[in-house]
């Protein structure tokens, strides 16, 4: 297993949109565990390959206090959200320090694969819900702050830019 380098925003390749995955082999479940590995030590509770320049439609999260609940979501998609919206304040691996509020519907069912290609369809509410639905968006191409005014993400871009320049 390796931990894997993630995209910093506003990096472009974190707006492709991820293919398919469309082979369910020892590669797909090395990369599985690598995702793993690197969202561990990142710390967070959720990564999509895009994140770490992989752009395959993969899912990993882990919501649960003790890191021991790993749930692995390939060729994810909303199925069915409810009406019923709320505020999380959310952050993300590829924006480090940057929270704010984000408004999504509470509960969503998604349909999936496990890593061995085994179909499923979950129902979650709450932070995994939330958790969901971000790391989706990473897979579409959409980063967190696309959901903030664009004030706000010039000033996001404009301090990450400013420092990964200090950090070279």
């Amino acid at each position: 297993m390796a931990v894997l380098t993630i995209l910093r925003y506003p990096d472009p390749r974190l707006h492709q949109v991820a293919a398919p995955v469309t082979e369910f082999d020892d590669a797909l479940r090395r990369l599985v565990q690598d995702m793993a590995e690197t969202m561990y030590a990142a710390p967070g509770i959720g990564l999509a390959a895009t994140q770490v320049d992989v752009h395959r439609r993969v899912i990993v999260i882990d919501v649960s206090e003790d890191k021991s609940a790993l749930q692995v979501f390939v060729n994810p998609e909303i199925v069915a959200s409810s009406d019923d919206r709320k505020v999380y304040e959310e952050g993300c691996l590829s924006v480090p320090g940057v929270y704010d509020e984000v408004e999504r519907p509470d509960r969503v069912t998604v349909r999936a694969f496990d890593a061995h290609g085994v179909p499923f369809t979950l129902e979650a509410d709450g932070l995994l819900a939330v958790c969901l639905q971000h790391e989706i968006d990473h897979l579409n191409g959409r980063v967190f702050v696309q959901y903030l005014s664009r004030l706000k993400q010039g000033r996001i871009r404009t301090r990450l830019l400013k420092s990964d320049r200090e950090a070279a």
